[in-house]
């Protein structure tokens, strides 16, 4: 490749994907060259069959259109002599470049046979932090102007204007970083990997100094850390406004003055100092601003040496207090915020390790992608956190190699090791005196040996009704026989993990002596257990362990052991406490010596470490498993469709704060949110938590519900009780289907039961492509996050969600003004650990109805409707397919958990969509 080299961005639509039987319908070309555009070529094609509605949907070519255009016989040669002596360039050139050829082939023109560039590849390599990597996503994240998206001229286009912006991206990176790049790129696809080196080429006659924000330090070019210093502003004497003239006068017309957000600043302020009570819940509706409620009080308080600690449900609301409250607080706080997110060292990348990868890579395309594309990453992070990457998942083999263990497992003699991004943490932590962390980092505090969190005198649990599930879910421990049978055979084999661990212990005599035991006794270990599971498959007949429900084990069952299978847990828990033992030993040695150990060997060290920790785990899990009876535990015992035993244990007291490890290190906790309390019930949340001495505080919701929204309840939905599975979803499906014929807006469709949604789902989707609408479903349209992208950019979208769409979805205006409940949100009691949960409580005197499900129902209730109401402005109307909220006894009393203004109605569908219609368009 030269410089003068045409670069042909080409960009096909089809009637389908098979070349054998589908055809081109629009051909697009962008030529460049010189990094400049210099001419283009777009022709509509006439398939000679007709294309789908689906295809028409999404291109907007119709029928009538290409029958005016040249068949490609007609162009073949064209297209064939336009392409000659460039190098093709595809998004996804797979499908394109194959495509494209098979047609050429089919009208006599020679093979097609020019090098080919892919631009998805390139993106992932030099774009790390794209959320994704489709083109139109690329295009709207970088400002590229994309007027017809899936049109062949308009994709082109584009096309070639993301591979000018790469280009220039790629020759702005230190020569160094290229140089790997360059090496690492063979395992890319066609010739993209000789069009990164001849870039490469390029730059090393034009060597460019390096940024003064980067450095290079063991031959990584990274990006420059500072540890901002705390600076207290010292001139001043600053005392917290009470009344509303002194604050007023801090707001200074930066924010506007809001009596209910100005009563939470002084309730806070006043828990926070003079309170004798220790944890205060204040429930605050969206749109009282009670992140600023609770920011502005602390931030006359808080130190690094005293810092307040907040806690929430979710990475992203972590993300959000981080880049969009805190400035916004310190944009009137007279004294400074600064804060620090902290996740668990496993979010974070290990350079030591990163750099073993680089010498010894792994000769796979996927890895080898990774690894550039963190090459790029380094050059722009500076906290190194691997969530930046944006990657839907982290279960690649790269990941798990070079994800932080903590710092015990680095080596200080390392020149990368005062780069590492966990003691950079650690250093911002000291100079913070706000930390933010999610309500599962909180909770795993309990299950640390030495705490990652400082004591304090503030502790803030922002979304607290989350708390007690997510307790109840870091509580839950799991033991997968099948894949721990599968660990240990891979583990015991030639040139495996424990062969490499022996290799390296060397003349080690004594290390490798225990090594052998420990294999010994790992092997020993799955042949006890597989005994194991089939005496215990025998207390259970074969028709509970076929059920997809799990299956309780009780004391009475476990009493029926038989002999062998109590011989062969005394086997279990000799083995697991020899192996332990032997673990602490190892341990010690490889601690002792790690910096003798090169950057591979201590990869390897990692994987036998992670490997003890599971034992450990297996053996604290196994312990509870056949020894302890208390009713907090629930012991589930499974059987996978491949016949091994699967164990599970869930704590029912996890959620109780007072017994776990943190809650006596916090002097004052607040705790607050938009649904704290069952109607006039302040005891639900406090009760779940195990709290008894607590002041509760509601402040008025700021909305106008009478005016703003509705509730309606179809009088001739049907009775949930009576139906099945299959007339529910038929009328779930019937009232979906008029209602969006009625509405040109979005809809949110919620379930209680992916059967039905999926169900749902597959009623309508036949007739939403006809209409050329988009209809999307957890579950079958891809993740959560590209779901509810796809549904706030359009316009007239469905979308049928389940679980986690019942709350914690931010659709403001007109983004979602319109929301069915297809049935009232109860647990299913007859679920075995929702029915060990229910005999639990009423062990304890509590009635599980009133006291957990109808409370816990109402509050899913009530976070839906807050999906519609999100700002003065919005409007919404919630549809209930429910009858049970008005024949039912419990109805009324969760009518009464939503807000008291809005207006709720019984009415005949057809009633309800005309009504709907002027409400919603008013």
């Amino acid at each position: 490749m030269n410089k003068n080299q045409i670069y042909a961005v080409v960009d096909i639509e089809t009637t389908g994907t098979d070349p054998t039987i589908d055809r081109i319908i629009q051909f697009g070309c962008v030529l460049i060259q010189d990094g400049a555009i210099i001419s283009r070529f777009a022709t509509d094609i006439n398939p000679n069959q007709a294309i789908s509605k689906q295809i028409q949907n999404l291109t907007g070519i119709r029928n009538s259109r290409v029958q005016k255009a040249p068949y490609f016989e007609d162009v073949a040669f064209t297209i064939y002599n336009l392409l000659a002596d460039t190098i093709f360039v595809a998004h996804n050139i797979y499908f394109d470049y194959s495509f494209l050829t098979q047609e050429l082939l089919r009208c006599g023109t020679p093979k097609l046979n020019i090098p080919g560039i892919d631009t998805v590849e390139l993106a992932q390599i030099f774009l790390p932090t794209e959320k994704s990597f489709r083109l139109g996503d690329l295009s709207e994240s970088l400002g590229l102007i994309h007027d017809n998206p899936h049109q062949a001229d308009s994709d082109a286009q584009v096309t070639a204007e993301l591979l000018l912006l790469i280009e220039a991206r790629m020759r702005r990176l230190p020569l160094i970083t290229m140089e790997t790049i360059d090496q690492l790129s063979q395992q890319t696809g066609m010739d993209t990997s000789a069009y990164i080196h001849q870039i490469y080429a390029e730059m090393k006659k034009d060597i460019q100094p390096l940024s003064k924000e980067q450095h290079v330090v063991s031959g990584i070019a990274l990006r420059k850390k500072e540890v901002p210093l705390f600076e207290e502003k010292l001139y001043g004497e600053h005392i917290f406004p009470q009344k509303k003239k002194a604050k007023e006068k801090v707001f200074a017309n930066k924010i506007g003055y809001r009596s209910e957000q100005s009563r939470m600043m002084n309730l806070v302020y006043e828990h926070f100092t003079k309170s004798e009570t220790k944890d205060l819940f204040i429930e605050a509706a969206t749109g009282t601003g009670k992140t600023l409620g609770y920011l502005f009080p602390l931030s006359y308080l808080a130190t690094p040496d005293n810092p307040v600690i907040i806690s929430t449900v979710s990475i992203v609301l972590q993300n959000q207090l981080a880049e969009k409250d805190i400035p916004l607080a310190n944009d009137i706080c007279p004294k400074p915020l600064q804060a620090t997110i902290i996740k668990s060292h496993r979010h974070y990348l290990d350079l030591q390790r990163f750099k073993a990868t680089l010498k010894n890579p792994i000769q796979q395309k996927q890895y080898a992608l990774y690894q550039m594309g963190v090459l790029v990453w380094l050059l722009e992070t500076e906290t190194g956190d691997l969530d930046e990457l944006q990657l839907a998942n982290f279960n690649h083999v790269f990941w798990k190699e070079v994800a932080h263990r903590g710092i015990d497992f680095l080596s200080e003699k390392d020149s990368l090791y005062k780069e590492d991004f966990v003691l950079f943490l650690y250093k911002k932590v000291r100079q913070s005196n706000v930390l933010i962390v999610n309500h599962s980092f909180l909770a795993q505090e309990t299950l640390r040996d030495i705490p990652v969190l400082p004591k304090s005198s503030y502790l803030i649990i922002d979304e607290a009704h989350h708390l007690p599930d997510i307790a109840g879910k870091i509580a839950n421990r799991q033991f997968n026989y099948l894949s721990f049978k599968k660990q240990v055979n891979l583990y015991l084999e030639e040139d495996q993990l424990f062969d490499q661990v022996n290799q390296i212990f060397g003349k080690e005599i004594e290390e490798q002596r225990l090594l052998r035991i420990y294999c010994k006794a790992s092997n020993d270990l799955v042949e006890e257990f597989s005994d194991l599971f089939y005496e215990m498959g025998q207390l259970f007949s074969s028709e509970e362990q076929l059920t997809v429900e799990t299956t309780l084990l009780t004391k009475q069952i476990f009493d029926h052991l038989s002999l062998d299978g109590e011989s062969s847990i005394q086997k279990i828990e000799i083995l697991l406490s020899e192996m332990q033992e032997i673990q602490k030993r190892l341990q010690q040695s490889i601690t002792e010596q790690l910096d003798k150990f090169t950057p591979s060997q201590r990869i390897i060290f990692v994987s036998l470490l992670q490997f003890f920790e599971r034992i450990e785990f297996i053996y604290e899990c196994f312990d509870i498993y056949v020894n302890e009876w208390h009713p907090r535990w629930i012991k589930e015992y499974n059987v996978t469709p491949q016949g091994y035993g699967l164990l599970s244990i869930n704590d029912l007291d996890s959620s109780i704060l007072p017994e776990t490890a943190w809650y006596d290190r916090y002097q004052r906790i607040l705790y607050t949110g938009g649904t704290l309390k069952f109607g006039n019930d302040k005891k639900y949340l406090p009760n779940k938590l195990g709290l008894r001495d607590v002041l509760f505080k509601t402040l008025p919701d700021p909305y106008d519900y009478e005016q703003n929204a509705r509730l309606y309840i179809p009088t001739e939905a049907i009775a949930i009780s009576q139906a099945d599975a299959t007339a529910f979803s038929t009328y779930i499906a019937s009232v979906v289907l008029e209602l969006s014929q009625q509405q040109d807006r979005s809809m949110l469709v919620l379930f209680t039961s992916h059967e039905i949604l999926s169900s749902v789902y597959y009623r309508l989707h036949p007739q939403f492509l006809n209409e050329g609408r988009e209809l999307l479903a957890q579950g079958i349209s891809g993740s959560r996050e590209r779901i509810l992208k796809r549904f706030a950019y359009s316009k007239n979208s469905v979308l049928l969600g389940a679980d986690s769409f019942w709350e914690g979805v931010d659709l403001p205006g007109d983004a979602l003004s319109l929301l069915i409940v297809t049935r009232l949100p109860f647990e299913n009691p007859k679920r075995p650990f929702v029915k060990a949960r229910y005999d639990y409580l009423e062990e304890k005197g509590i009635q599980p109805f009133t006291h957990e499900a109808l409370p816990k129902a109402a509050l899913r209730l009530r976070q839906a409707l807050g999906r519609l109401i999100r700002s003065e402005n919005d409007r919404g109307a919630l549809v209930v397919l429910d009858r049970r909220l008005i024949t039912a006894k419990y109805g009324k009393r969760m009518i009464k958990a939503l807000p008291k203004s809005l207006p709720v109605k019984e009415a005949a569908l057809t009633e309800i969509t005309s009504e709907l219609k002027e409400f919603l368009n008013n």
